[in-house]
């Protein structure tokens, strides 16, 4: 499948449900910064695409980079709230929810 996507983007045949599949084929073979590239060009051409922004937080929560994935979160809960999309808007939360609790299980100091 990969491969069929890779040679459509070469023939010139971009756009954001291309990237969009590139970037879940990536993801799906352990590959997040390929994805996330893909991923970004997709909410590049459709800041709209709910599904695009929650993979790309995917993509960059599983490359470390939390802050960066709950940016790409709040920006798809927009888009998500926007489009009346109630399904990726009830996923994001629960991704935001997830990084909230991480994000204070670091930081011991936070609970006093």
């Amino acid at each position: 499948m990969r491969a069929n996507l890779e040679r459509l983007l070469a023939s010139g045949r971009d756009g954001a449900l291309l990237r969009f599949g590139l970037g879940q084929a990536l993801l799906h073979e352990e590959q997040p910064a390929a994805a996330a590239e893909h991923l970004r060009e997709a909410t590049r051409q459709d800041p709209a695409y709910s599904a695009a922004w929650k993979l790309l937080g995917k993509a960059l929560e599983r490359l470390d980079r939390g802050d960066e994935a709950e940016a790409a979160w709040r920006q798809g809960l927009a888009a998500a709230e926007q489009r009346g999309d109630l399904q990726s808007t009830k996923e994001i939360n629960v991704f935001l929810k997830r990084r909230a609790r991480a994000k204070l299980a670091a930081d011991p100091a936070s609970k006093a």
